[in-house]
């Protein structure tokens, strides 16, 4: 009789992740998540129920990792427009080459799709907002604006991956910060980034 594996849950999940983040969501089986955690499929739907049950709770414990990997980089966030663009730059990490973020919108499809996940994405677009707000020395609201700049620049970052996405963020961010929250202010940018109007 082989020997039964105690295996975490979190760790099943995480390896039920890798594979929505690398096959989809109609790729989420239990015999492929059985390959992946080395379980028999049998004791994974003991655990998890049926396939919309197991695919919640990946969802679920996808935000619970962002949110504490939020967490702590908020709580590490130097106030001024450099720690607003570190604390996002840090963030940016996850999302390493363009394949990864190309998998990581097949995960967002489903966040749009589940109600609980939409709820903790607007509790997440509030944290950053709070931690970037604690950040800037900007007019109210600054760190919405710039949170929302920073969705946009991954995004197009996505169509042009020439330079790895953190630089491409930091020297987005950076201009966006020096230029926009200054004029926001009534001053004038100390200085045009090469190739931007100004």
């Amino acid at each position: 009789m082989p020997r039964r594996k105690q295996v975490p849950d979190a760790d099943v999940l995480d390896a039920a992740l890798d594979v929505l983040h690398a096959r989809g969501p109609q790729a989420l089986t239990f015999a492929a998540l059985a390959e992946a955690s080395g379980l028999a499929p049998a004791t994974l739907v003991q655990r998890f129920g049926g396939k919309a049950e197991l695919l919640h709770r990946v969802l679920m414990h996808a935000w619970d990792r962002l949110e504490r990997r939020t967490a702590q980089l908020g709580a590490a966030a130097a106030p001024g427009p450099e720690g607003a663009v570190a604390f996002l730059v840090g963030l940016s990490e996850q999302y390493g080459g363009i394949d990864s973020y190309a998998d990581a919108l097949l995960v967002l499809r489903e966040d749009l799709l589940d109600p609980e996940s939409r709820r903790r994405g607007r509790d997440w677009k509030g944290t950053l907002a709070r931690v970037l707000d604690g950040c800037l020395d900007g007019p109210p609201g600054s760190g919405a604006v710039l949170a929302t700049y920073w969705q946009g620049t991954l995004l197009w970052w996505s169509f042009d991956p020439a330079v790895p996405v953190t630089e491409h963020v930091r020297r987005e961010l950076t201009g966006f910060v020096t230029d926009v929250l200054q004029r926001a202010r009534g001053g004038v940018p100390s200085r045009a980034e090469p190739g931007s109007p100004g």
